[in-house]
């Protein structure tokens, strides 16, 4: 099956920068589109960003559209989640996942799997 491993996470000021990468492996994930979901403290786990199979459309939650950027490269099997002016709020452990579909693109976690260990994103103020 397909393993996933974020990275990158950190603590930083806000309005500073953080680029997460997610590595797959195992089985191939080309067909598939990718999300990454956050989940804070005391909050449930909430949709951030997806990237479809090739590339060719993104969808953003409304509190991130224009500031986080979603990549991916099916040659190195990796997806990249680029955070720019980020704020005390994004605060959250960050998590990618498989959309279970092949060929869709969805923004609810239940059509996701293959989660990774998550990776802590920390904004001060």
């Amino acid at each position: 099956q397909v393993q996933l491993v974020e990275s990158g996470g950190g603590l930083v000021q806000a309005g500073g920068s953080l680029r997460l990468s997610c590595a797959a492996s195992g089985r191939t994930i080309s067909m598939y589109a990718m999300g990454w979901f956050r989940q804070a403290p005391g909050k449930e786990r909430e949709f951030v960003a997806a990237i479809s199979w090739n590339g060719g459309l993104t969808s953003y939650a409304d509190s991130v559209k224009g500031r986080f950027t979603i990549s991916r490269d099916n040659a190195k099997m990796t997806v990249y989640l680029e955070m720019n002016s980020l704020k005390p709020e994004d605060t959250a452990v960050y998590y990618c996942a498989v959309d279970q579909i092949a060929y869709g693109m969805s923004r609810m976690p239940g059509r996701f799997g293959s989660w990774g260990q998550g990776t802590q994103v920390t904004v001060s103020s």
